[in-house]
């Protein structure tokens, strides 16, 4: 008896061309698969649209991350200049909005960084130290000239000798069943 029981995660279909892989990913999002993704040495002008990819949410954290410090920087400047230390100067106002906005233009700038980085950390789930595919020898050549279109079994629409079927006819050279 094994000492650890293997699941399967998904089944691996390999290509030869970047045109054979686009049309699987169309053949793919047509049959209603949702837990699935293609992997590529390069990327494939169009892959996005085949696959049925929406627009990414990456520039939201951008933005929120702006607003925050924008915000951030004029709140700190007024704070500083009308609460915590005061300084009259010539009858001039405590704040002014045109002398803060160079110190928060940058905390724009930082915080829009740091939101589009970890909002593409948080919404890609990195980092991961570990993934089933890794292990398939056959994957490592998707660094090199090789494009793969990968359907996990968790999906609700897989079924082994369809999805297989599937690959198949879609013009998959090798397919096969990768272990978690």
């Amino acid at each position: 008896m094994p000492d650890s029981i293997t699941r399967p995660y998904g089944m691996v279909a390999e290509f030869t061309t970047s045109a054979s892989v686009l049309h699987a990913a169309e053949k793919v999002r047509e049959a209603g698969f949702r837990k699935w993704d293609v992997f590529t040495p390069f990327p494939v002008h169009g892959m996005d649209h085949a696959m049925g990819l929406r627009n990414s949410k990456v520039g939201w954290f951008a933005f929120i991350g702006g607003v925050t410090g924008y915000t951030t920087g004029m709140l700190m400047i007024w704070f500083m200049n009308t609460l915590d230390y005061p300084i009259v100067i010539g009858g001039k106002p405590m704040f002014s909005p045109f002398a803060a906005f160079p110190p928060s233009y940058e905390l724009t700038i930082l915080f829009g960084a740091f939101g589009s980085l970890f909002g593409m950390l948080f919404l890609n789930r990195l980092p991961r130290l570990y993934h089933p595919l890794l292990k398939n020898k056959r994957f490592s050549l998707v660094t090199h000239d090789r494009f793969f279109v990968v359907i996990e079994c968790a999906d609700p629409r897989y079924s082994e000798p369809e999805t297989r079927k599937l690959l198949e006819d879609a013009g998959s050279r090798h397919i096969e069943v990768v272990e978690e």
